[in-house]
């Protein structure tokens, strides 16, 4: 079986197992974006208490956001885990948007993909896989979101040897299906889904798992 078909079979068991993820879970591009910087090295749940924080008191937009001191924006994130450093990136980003193109969201997410990327990974504190999580899941663009849980599978499941970097890791990916941003989407949330719940970095169940005797 080549790789693509590997790839392939492993979407398709994935999405009868464990069913359509509904990711990401957030009300509006801007959250997203938020998300995908808070989400950096903690867990999901840490993250959605943060963003509870700041809708709680109405700053889960550019401008309020924009106009916060970094340190109670970093008060205000402490759920997520190195929350100095998380909301310095996050001004960094809103900085770049009022800056270069005058707060205007839509028009920041609205670039070309190869520029867009380009733009997002010049700014501190955004690499690949952040820049690629706002590229496809608040800007709608096709590409593939590499993470840990991505690495790992493919590894136990012998698709890639354990020196694979990211963009070796998405061009595997981007050649083997179709450039359509839902799969793009579907596939990484279900990969999440089973590095989290079954191919856990110790004590992995693998017996319960979609991709058993792959």
């Amino acid at each position: 079986m080549s790789t693509a078909e590997t790839l392939q079979l492993m979407y398709q068991r994935m999405l009868a197992h464990l069913g359509p993820q509904h990711w990401w879970p957030a009300e509006t591009p801007f959250e997203v974006m938020v998300g995908a910087i808070l989400t950096q090295n903690t867990s999901w749940k840490n993250v959605e208490q943060a963003i509870a924080n700041l809708k709680g008191v109405g700053l889960m937009t550019l401008p309020a956001l924009s106009a916060l001191p970094t340190g109670l924006l970093a008060e205000y994130i402490r759920p997520a885990g190195y929350y100095n450093i998380k909301a310095g990136r996050l001004h960094n980003l809103l900085t770049h948007i009022n800056q270069q193109h005058g707060g205007d969201l839509e028009a920041f997410l609205a670039q070309p993909l190869p520029e867009f990327r380009e733009q997002l990974l010049s700014i501190k504190g955004i690499g690949r896989e952040t820049a690629d999580s706002i590229l496809l899941y608040a800007a709608n663009l096709p590409i593939f979101v590499v993470d840990a849980y991505t690495h790992r599978i493919l590894t136990r499941h012998g698709v890639i040897d354990e020196d694979f970097g990211y963009d070796a890791i998405q061009e595997l990916f981007m050649d083997a299906l179709d450039c359509d941003v839902q799969l793009f989407n579907e596939y990484h949330a279900l990969l999440v889904r089973v590095g989290n719940g079954y191919c856990k970095k110790k004590n992995p169940d693998c017996a319960a798992c979609p991709l058993q005797g792959m």
